[in-house]
């Protein structure tokens, strides 16, 4: 019997795009799609960031390195970014933001976005990346660990809500 095999190709390819001030409405239009579809795994709030003006969103993106994942059509379909976070040793990156759209998810546009991430830690001679996981978040923590992240058993309480409790995670770059 003759079987008929067709190629599928998964819609959604992206590429990794570092973006600038001038991105600010993309930027600012994907981190609030985040907030709604995902309110849970954020530090974050919507309420918060939907007050953010074009001044706030365009001086977060000069401070704090961010991707965005573009599909062919240039739709916005994951983000990420990258800060020295408060308190964190120098040579620590983190990461902050990660999200990919539903419909792009389980493509590998999250990896592709932290690979951006660590080539970019790693091009600021960073010894390593870390970032917060929120507890109950399998689904993150699976794509950390996988990601080459180990759990570091460092806990806190999520200033939003000090019911919920976030472990750091760390990639070492570099001993």
């Amino acid at each position: 019997m003759d079987r008929k095999v067709t190629a599928i190709r998964h819609p959604v390819l992206v590429r990794i795009v570092r973006v600038d001030e001038s991105s600010w409405r993309e930027v600012a239009q994907v981190r609030l799609r985040a907030l709604r579809e995902s309110p849970e795994t954020f530090g974050a709030t919507l309420e918060r960031e939907l007050l953010f003006t074009e001044k706030h969103w365009r001086m977060r993106l000069r401070a704090t390195p961010t991707w965005l994942a573009l599909d062919d059509e240039d739709v916005p379909r994951g983000l990420v970014s990258m800060m020295q976070e408060p308190g964190s040793p120098e040579d620590d990156r983190h990461v902050v933001s990660l999200w990919v759209a539903p419909e792009a998810r389980r493509r590998g546009v999250a990896w592709a976005l932290l690979d951006a991430v660590k080539a970019a830690a790693a091009a600021e001679d960073a010894r390593t990346v870390s970032l917060w996981v929120l507890d109950g978040n399998t689904p993150a923590g699976d794509l950390y660990v996988r990601a080459g992240f180990a759990r570091t058993g460092e806990r806190q309480r999520l200033p939003r809500d000090p019911e919920l409790v976030e472990e750091r995670y760390q990639l070492v770059l570099r001993p």
